[in-house]
């Protein structure tokens, strides 16, 4: 319990590292993936070239394949294979965010109008398949069958965890034990796979591959409940997008929330969250009843445990350098603004 208060000290510390200043030591090698990660999706079709352009040009935070090279160097030394790994990682995240944009008919990406704003649906989906296809290839071409596996499971578990949440959601019936199914499919299952390539890359002590995999599925957790408690923010922190409430998805800060009222408040915030159109008074009372009934301060406690026992359990490894880079990364993972 003294650890986790000590991280939980970290985490409420608005001085924390940047992440610019977090990845510094792997600054190098992050410059050299995104050269790879380059090299690797040119194509002479003149459309999916003009499209691919425009893609590099949505960085996000890389948080994944950061992932897969801290781990790599924890254990070893960063190489060719850890390049692979991570180029694969980033092909996939980036196929599946595309086609979630085709699906929820997004117009924004990252502050950039949306692939299938720009060039349609169609164009949206054959841009994800590409990058599909191209992250097997690569593994291929490098006869990294162990890396294809591993990734291929993380696909499967993805896909897996978003229709179990399509079906949930329809019935309305989410419980606690039904949100960390769910979410330990759709998002932690690649995060555990970042960590878990990354120590293949480097090592070939089965107890470290095993380990670091239990690792990213407990930071993944962690990751997708700050996701969630973004929706329930307040507008100090930026303007909450609502979402989830808008979308009537049960996620955790609701379900503590619930879990914590009288049976009468419950049933009426059900009611509102069931309902197709949400008035803004609606939204505001789903928000306010979460606040009020420590679903926020249910949900931090919930992440923050996930976070540390990732950490606790990294200790127990022999990790060569870079422990308190990885560290911070997880700090910064559960402290992010958005």
């Amino acid at each position: 319990m003294a650890e986790l208060a000590t991280l939980q000290n970290k985490s409420g510390n608005p001085e924390s590292a940047s992440l610019d200043e977090i990845i510094s030591p792997i600054s190098e090698h992050i410059s050299t993936f995104r050269q790879f990660f380059k090299d690797e999706i040119d194509t002479d079709v003149f459309l999916l070239n003009q499209i691919i352009h425009y893609l590099l040009r949505q960085k996000g935070k890389e948080i994944r394949p950061t992932l897969v090279l801290m781990s790599a160097r924890m254990f070893g030394e960063i190489d060719r294979r850890s390049y692979v790994a991570a180029t694969m990682i980033e092909l996939l995240h980036t196929a599946t965010l595309i086609h979630d944009d085709v699906v929820d008919e997004a117009d924004k990406r990252r502050g950039f109008a949306s692939i299938n704003k720009l060039w349609k649906n169609k164009a949206g989906v054959l841009l994800g398949d590409f990058l599909l296809s191209k992250g097997l290839l690569i593994a291929l071409d490098n006869e990294e069958y162990q890396l294809l596996q591993i990734l291929s499971e993380a696909v499967k578990k993805m896909s897996e965890g978003e229709l179990r949440q399509l079906k949930t959601a329809k019935l309305f019936n989410m419980t606690e034990e039904r949100y960390f199914q769910i979410i330990s499919e759709k998002t932690a299952s690649l995060i555990s796979a970042c960590c878990e390539c990354g120590a293949v890359s480097s090592t070939d002590d089965e107890h470290v591959i095993k380990s670091m995999k239990s690792i990213g599925l407990k930071i993944g957790i962690a990751f997708q409940i700050k996701d969630d408690l973004f929706d329930y923010g307040l507008d100090d922190i930026g303007k909450p997008t609502r979402n989830d409430i808008k979308e009537r998805k049960v996620t955790l800060p609701l379900i503590k929330a619930l879990e914590n009222s009288t049976m009468t408040k419950s049933l009426m915030i059900r009611r509102l969250m069931k309902k197709r159109k949400k008035s803004s008074g609606d939204i505001q009372k789903i928000v306010t009843f979460v606040h009020e009934n420590s679903g926020i301060e249910s949900a931090e406690k919930l992440m923050n445990q996930y976070a540390q026992e990732a950490l606790s359990e990294l200790k127990e490894l022999p990790v060569q350098k870079g422990y308190e880079d990885f560290e911070q990364l997880t700090q910064f993972i559960i402290n992010r603004k958005k």
